[in-house]
């Protein structure tokens, strides 16, 4: 892909009102899991132009991983991580080499999650943690996810039984999310593929793309969505969203 495609994706990554607010509650999640502890060594998993790395920074030493070659080559250059090009299913690194292994929205982009899942693990020290994202519930599957190139949409039960097929830790926190504008963002989804898709403007469906990031809409959507972040960080969860994710905490 074009070098302004990235150049894009880097900017939506960082002003977009869904990945801005996504970001902060994963952050808020991860630091809830570590309980002050610094100096960590963390593996951030399909990073793309790496703004979650940038985040996980805070807690220690970020080695991320990125599928795409150019992308990889392109995130470098812009930020100046240590990005690695790999792939999620065969992660070029030892057992138990992180205290911290980070999927956020990228198990669903393989055809076999579970080895993408146990490749998580494999990697994560036996005392680690491992938090991924995913997008919730096959019924809101739309062109977005086509254009992705998402496998699935998952239910918190279908990423359960991914996460237990090894019995070599336990589930330490999962809930939904984006979950007070799950009723929009469903009717929205609905009535978008009910659009034949020849009156859909080529290059646009993305659900990311619809509102100018410095829209009147943009702003609401993310000062609504921003509500959850207190009601998540007191330990509150809901039984439904947009999105999910899960900790999982490795046991020896």
């Amino acid at each position: 892909m074009e070098k302004q495609y990235y150049q894009e994706y880097y900017e939506l990554e960082r002003k977009n009102w869904w990945f801005r607010v996504r970001n902060q509650i994963l952050m808020e999640r991860v630091a809830k899991l570590l309980k002050g502890k610094q100096n960590l060594k963390i593996l951030n998993v399909g990073v793309a132009t790496g703004s979650t790395s940038e985040l996980l920074t805070q807690f220690g030493e970020v080695v991320s991983i990125e599928y795409d070659a150019d992308c990889c080559e392109f995130a470098k250059e812009k930020t100046g991580l240590n990005i690695v090009q790999g792939s999620i299913l065969e992660l070029p690194f030892e057992d138990g080499s992180y205290d911290l292994v980070c999927a956020f929205d990228v198990i669903e982009h393989v055809k076999d999650d579970i080895k993408a899942v146990s490749e998580l693990k494999r990697v994560c020290k036996s005392d680690g943690w491992v938090v991924v994202s995913v997008p919730a519930f096959m019924f809101l599957w739309s062109h977005h996810d086509v254009i992705n190139h998402h496998y699935r949409r998952y239910t918190m039960s279908m990423l359960e039984e991914v996460f237990l097929k090894e019995k070599n830790g336990q589930i330490a926190y999962k809930s939904y999310f984006n979950s007070i504008l799950f009723l929009p963002i469903a009717s929205f989804r609905l009535v978008s593929e009910a659009i034949p898709k020849k009156w859909i403007r080529k290059g646009t469906g993305a659900d990311n793309h619809v509102f100018p990031q410095e829209s009147i809409v943009s702003k609401l959507l993310f000062q609504i969505f921003s509500m959850e972040k207190p009601l998540l960080k007191s330990g509150i969860t809901f039984p439904f969203g947009v999105s999910a994710m899960l900790c999982w905490k490795m046991q020896k």
